[in-house]
């Protein structure tokens, strides 16, 4: 499970900057929904941002590409039995999960229904997020079964995260978050829920803390361990999309529109770097020593080092096509990146080391 970051000492100048805005942004969340009679009923929106348009890849991608021809919304690479998780969708009103062993074969897994969002244990099972509930994946067997959420029927699942506790966690279209008490058989009951967001888009889990990701909002939201208040809330650059907890308990955000990395701490919920990342960061994943951001504009991923209070670009690889997805197998150093245009899987090992060739990466 990704360990706890320890509390920093000093901060640095460009850091109390970073606090000051903090403290700005979530004093204008609080305060943007009040009126003279009270807090309004939906909260104020902006067009979501969204990933480039990937023109045409300028030149061959690093690595070895894996054959995925459908457009893939979501990968989980699983350390408890070595395999990458690709999620797409497949016939009629289904999903499809392309379970790939380290040598690359590929294994469909047709899933009884459609899913829109993927998270694991690392222990060898996997959550998708659908309506009514989530299929409950194990990778060893290859069974899936449905967990269905009382009184939830109907319900839209738009995002899914797993917490230390073993505690799912559901998002939905239309701005709650739902915390699920272990199941029982095929059925989760509802322990915690938490509404006013105008859409949940992502979540991702630090420890027992829970952090929401409202892209029409552009903002970040820390929940309480119990899963049922709000605690800090905080602007997320002009445009976030996409959110990522990496191993030593820090939560990557990529502001697309803005054009920048945003990096959180959760104890509380407060942004410790901001670093400009041109060409629409998308593709977010963390790794014990590096960051990992894709630039959908330009068909590349970045790898920064944040271990000196300001990102540092270590390494730059060419990329496949509409590289909106990102994975990291911190056992081998092997970066995975997927298309989301079904270009395919691009497998980059000994990421951040050298390039396929043996040489230090550079710029394309």
């Amino acid at each position: 499970m990704p360990m706890r970051l320890s509390r920093p000492g000093r901060l640095t100048r460009a850091a109390v900057g970073c606090v000051g805005a903090c403290l700005s942004g979530a004093l204008l969340l609080a305060t943007a929904g009040c009126s003279s009679d009270g807090f309004d009923s939906a909260p104020p929106t902006i067009p979501p941002a969204q990933a480039a348009d990937s023109p045409p890849p300028a030149g061959r991608p690093a690595g070895v590409v894996w054959r995925l021809d459908q457009p893939a919304t979501d990968a989980v690479f699983d350390a408890g039995t070595a395999q990458l998780a690709v999620l797409g969708a497949g016939p009629a009103d289904q999903s499809v999960l392309t379970v790939f062993t380290r040598t690359g074969t590929p294994t469909p897994l047709p899933l009884p229904g459609p899913a829109t969002a993927l998270t694991g244990d690392g222990a060898g099972r996997l959550y998708a997020a659908s309506r009514g509930g989530y299929f409950d994946v194990d990778l060893g067997t290859r069974t899936v079964t449905k967990v269905d959420v009382e009184g939830e029927n109907d319900t839209a699942f738009t995002a899914i995260t797993r917490r230390a506790d073993g505690r799912i966690v559901l998002g939905t279209g239309d701005g709650a978050v739902l915390t699920i008490a272990a199941p029982i058989g095929a059925t989760g009951r509802v322990e915690a829920r938490v509404t006013g967001f105008a859409q949940v888009d992502d979540l991702v889990a630090q420890g027992d803390t829970t952090v929401v990701l409202d892209r029409a909002q552009t903002s970040v939201t820390a929940l309480s361990p119990d899963g049922a208040d709000k605690r800090e809330a905080l602007r997320a650059g002009e445009g976030a999309t996409t959110m990522a907890a990496d191993p030593v308990g820090r939560v990557l955000v990529a502001d697309t529109r803005g054009g920048h990395l945003l990096v959180y701490t959760t104890d509380p919920l407060m942004l410790r770097q901001r670093y400009p990342v041109p060409d629409a960061p998308y593709g977010l994943a963390g790794s014990p020593t590096l960051a990992w951001v894709s630039q959908t504009a330009t068909n590349t991923v970045v790898g920064y080092d944040l271990a000196t209070g300001i990102p540092v670009e270590k390494v730059r690889y060419r990329t496949v096509r509409q590289p909106n997805g990102l994975a990291y197998d911190a056992s081998s150093g092997t970066l995975y990146v997927v298309s989301g245009t079904g270009a395919g899987v691009q497998v980059i090992e000994a990421a951040g080391e050298a390039d396929p060739t043996g040489h230090r990466a550079g710029r394309p």
